[in-house]
């Protein structure tokens, strides 16, 4: 599905407002990726990796972000997951800092706790400019199906780094690895979701004190 810079994959939630849509292409000799992102959308999602547990979890981005996704991904699969799951964080990211474009008017900071039955996982991230992961996971098995979950922590490297949002994801509770991801995937969608809510006593300035993030 190509969508152009000035087109939506769904109606956006605030019509006043131009809607923040980036699309970012990356082709490597490992990996063809592109990404297309509405920030202000409905949670419409079409992911395509070739990993059925990364778009499980990019499902829940878009439907608990409120943004839509659409995300095309080819790769190495034959060697393992690892590029390719690295590649959609990469392009992600980069999609996203592109549909926040100079970032005026964003709320920035976000923060939330997400329970899943057991599991309790807390994410708070700044769009401040200055990339840093913090990762707290303890997740008990090497892999949920064939997903291999030390690829969690690559992802959230590879998306941190190329949005240039500081992320601190913490594990508070939870014995179980598919519950551990799923609430981790789910509270960075809540999070992400107020950090890039628009405040409207911002005035469309940027959210720093130094006027520039």
């Amino acid at each position: 599905m190509q969508i152009s810079d000035r087109q939506t994959l769904s109606s956006p939630t605030n019509l006043t407002q131009t809607p923040r849509i980036a699309s970012v292409r990356r082709t490597t000799g490992e990996t063809d990726v592109h990404v297309t992102i509405n920030l202000d959308g409905t949670g419409v999602c079409n992911a395509a990796t070739g990993i059925p547990f990364l778009d499980h979890m990019l499902h829940q981005i878009a439907s608990h972000g409120l943004i839509d996704l659409d995300i095309q991904a080819t790769g190495d699969l034959h060697i393992d997951d690892h590029h390719t799951n690295e590649d959609v964080g990469i392009t992600l990211g980069q999609a996203i800092s592109k549909a926040l474009g100079d970032k005026k008017g964003i709320v920035r900071f976000g923060n939330f706790l997400a329970p899943l039955d057991e599991a309790l996982i807390q994410v708070a991230l700044d769009f401040s400019g200055r990339p840093h992961l913090s990762y707290g996971l303890q997740i008990p098995t090497q892999r949920v199906g064939t997903y291999d979950t030390q690829l969690v922590r690559e992802f959230f490297v590879a998306l941190a780094g190329n949005s240039q949002m500081t992320l601190h994801i913490r594990q508070l509770d939870g014995i179980n690895s598919h519950h551990i991801i799923e609430a981790t995937f789910k509270a960075f969608a809540r999070a992400m979701r107020m950090a890039i809510e628009i405040d409207p006593r911002r005035a469309g300035l940027i959210p720093s004190s130094k006027g520039v993030l």
